[in-house]
């Protein structure tokens, strides 16, 4: 059910969910945490899907703040309200907010009136994010900020940006997407022969922010030098692949076809792994299972990432 609330305010909007509440049945009994989605106007709907795919392992309620982007004709203050529940909201309640002019002007005083009562706030910008999230007036708010280095114009100025604004609770999806490849290098090195690394090349597309995190990952805790090499091309995106020389040979994993990455390593059978590419929903469920700050995520950002030397690049095409 969607009810529509345009030219409103956030009492008559509060007000509404109340009636729909006592009228359907919908209630915030359960609801665990509030999601704040920041977008602009027109681009709300994929990270709306995303939510509420995710909710069904996290109930919680979800406002969508969706204003204008920067430099957009002026217009007449206003705010227009959806509120989502039942089958257009999976297992939250959904709360559109779409602020006009100036009336997008005090995020902070949109969104305070409809937060749940002592649950924690989570904010994420699925497009352009603040210079600094923390200090933004949705993240004074939130106990996690979540943003998306591969969504800003340059991806790797990105990281950049990130590194310097970093606060504890601050997370990115060019982390969260690399969980899969983490796990599977610690599961290859957890196994016989135990030897030391003593280097690693790490390749992916230019536009890939979480090629960058994965070789500062790898030097932070091998503690060798890492090449990486970022490619520029037609079909070039993601993460290409990792190679970790030991020894008794070289280690690589590599995605070449989608979905599908091989492992080689000296003596064994070539194998083929599942690696997707990480959905908008599961990396949203991934950082909503945790609330306190990633520790590890604050240690690649601030200390692994300004130790990496630059990378080199070169234009090719990769699937």
């Amino acid at each position: 059910m969607i009810v529509d609330l345009p030219d409103t305010t956030t009492a008559k909007v509060s007000k509404a969910l109340v009636r729909i509440r006592e009228e359907g049945g919908a209630v915030a009994l359960g609801r665990v945490l509030t999601l704040i989605i920041a977008a602009e106007l027109g681009h709300e709907e994929e990270a709306i899907e995303a939510a509420n795919d995710a909710s069904r392992e996290h109930p919680m309620r979800v406002i969508v703040l969706s204003t204008q982007p920067e430099g957009s004709a002026a217009c007449d203050p206003r705010v227009d309200a959806e509120i989502r529940v039942g089958g257009d909201a999976g297992a939250s309640e959904v709360i559109v907010l779409r602020a006009y002019g100036d009336a997008a002007s005090d995020p902070e005083s949109l969104v305070t009136g409809l937060l749940l009562p002592d649950a924690p706030v989570v904010a994420w910008w699925p497009g352009e994010a603040p210079e600094v999230p923390a200090e933004s007036p949705l993240g004074r708010i939130a106990y996690r900020r979540i943003t998306d280095a591969s969504a800003q114009a340059d991806p790797q100025a990105a990281l950049t940006n990130i590194c310097a604004s970093y606060r504890p609770g601050d997370t990115d999806f060019a982390w969260t997407r690399l969980t899969l490849w983490r796990a599977q290098l610690a599961a290859v090195l957890d196994q016989p022969p135990y030897e030391s690394i003593t280097a690693v090349s790490v390749s992916g597309a230019l536009d890939s922010p979480s090629t960058t995190l994965l070789a500062a990952w790898l030097q932070l805790q091998l503690q060798v030098p890492v090449d990486y090499e970022l490619t520029s091309g037609q079909n070039s995106n993601g993460i290409h692949g990792v190679h970790l020389t030991r020894a008794s040979g070289v280690i690589s994993l590599e995605r070449e076809v989608p979905g599908i990455a091989t492992l080689t390593q000296s003596g064994q059978p070539v194998q083929d792994l599942t690696l997707k590419r990480r959905s908008l929903r599961d990396c949203l469920s991934d950082e909503l299972r945790r609330l306190d700050p990633d520790e590890l995520y604050g240690e690649v950002i601030t200390k692994g990432l300004p130790q990496l030397a630059g990378p080199t690049t070169s234009t090719g095409d990769h699937s």
